[in-house]
């Protein structure tokens, strides 16, 4: 498995206000979308996401988003590894993702931009 990135997730109260900081700090733009009622800005290596209290409650129990080069590859060894496979892999706005435990209860999201 090929791990190409991990980018920082950062759930913020108004993603409008966050952004311009997030935006000088990693000196880029913004890359912004929605996904299950969440807006989602990406900007260098952090993800901010803002919304409703009971999406951002369970979207602050990963710990953080893994770039691979494949997420079948990737579900392949973490199930080979022992890891729990929570959901996923399902398509995403830029390609797949899947929500794995690993043995030692860390909750990771993987993400690649294959499309289905």
């Amino acid at each position: 498995m090929e791990i190409q990135g991990a980018s920082l997730r950062v759930c913020v109260d108004d993603l409008d206000t966050a952004i311009p900081f997030y935006e000088r700090l990693a000196g880029g733009r913004a890359l912004r979308f929605e996904r299950g009622g969440v807006q989602v800005a990406a900007i260098g290596c952090f993800l901010l996401m803002s919304g409703p209290a009971a999406e951002i409650e369970v979207l602050r129990k990963v710990a953080a988003t893994i770039a691979v080069a494949d997420v079948d590859e990737a579900h392949t060894v973490l199930a080979e590894l022992g890891a729990e496979i929570v959901a996923g892999p399902v398509p995403t706005p830029v390609g797949r993702n899947l929500i794995a435990r690993h043995p030692d209860g860390a909750v990771y999201e993987y993400v690649d931009r294959r499309r289905p």
